[in-house]
């Protein structure tokens, strides 16, 4: 997803993929799988961001059908110049300053919908008929509308380095007895952090569609002890 976003912030009207026939991937990930589910994403993604989806297409075919090759070139061509230039042929026009916005909304979410259509984009679709309804709109807005962040709550977080160990990108910034930060640019919204913060501790706070509040400023960030008088209070 993220070469696609790449091609159409420099101004790329199309873009085409060309992949294997499926079952005849030389790799036992059978990449072509998920890379026609990915395609079926990025084509409700596109909707959502007021583009045309046929401005992504994908092309199944073997390094011997110069023949399918060729026809695919011309005819995505041909469809790309019907559409007319990326932004202006949308029926209503997306100025460039909104949809280099839109691109840079949707780049800083590529890990984050990845993590939550994992599953979706590893199945093995076996037909056409699948690829229609395989992602819907609803299920695409639902996504990108109720996104979600976490956020470690200042006053109830004892620094136990266990968040930080397991967060699978380096998004939380751990100091030895200071309150951890999760650094928002980086986090990829997983939910590992709050999946092992230590129950007693209950740090870690899911929030969906609300402003991440501020993190202490860095003089402020020493943790404060609970004490077992405290805890049992």
């Amino acid at each position: 997803m993220s070469f696609i976003l790449r091609a159409l912030s420099k101004g790329i009207d199309g873009v085409l993929i060309g992949a294997c026939h499926l079952g005849e991937c030389n790799y036992i990930t059978h990449g072509n799988y998920q890379a026609v589910n990915m395609v079926l994403l990025f084509k409700r993604i596109m909707e959502h961001m007021g583009l045309n989806p046929d401005r992504l297409r994908i092309q199944l075919m073997s390094g011997s059908e110069s023949n399918v090759f060729v026809e695919t070139i011309n005819s995505f061509v041909k469809r790309i110049k019907e559409i007319g230039p990326l932004g202006k042929g949308e029926g209503e026009t997306i100025s460039g300053e909104e949809l280099n916005t839109k691109i840079a909304e949707i780049s800083k979410l590529v890990p984050y919908i990845k993590v939550m259509k994992n599953e979706k984009l590893c199945t093995h679709l076996e037909s056409k008929d699948q690829y229609e309804e395989f992602f819907t709109k609803e299920e695409v807005e639902k996504l990108l509308n109720e996104v979600v962040s976490y956020y470690i709550d200042p006053a109830k977080c004892q620094a136990c380095m266990t968040c930080a160990r397991r967060c699978p990108v380096d998004a939380i910034i751990s100091v030895k007895g200071q309150i951890h930060i999760i650094d928002q640019d980086k986090c990829i919204k997983c939910g590992t952090c709050i999946q092992v913060c230590p129950p007693r501790f209950n740090a870690i706070t899911k929030l969906v569609n609300e402003a991440v509040p501020p993190p202490p400023p860095e003089d402020q960030r020493a943790v404060v002890r609970k004490t077992k008088e405290k805890e049992v209070a």
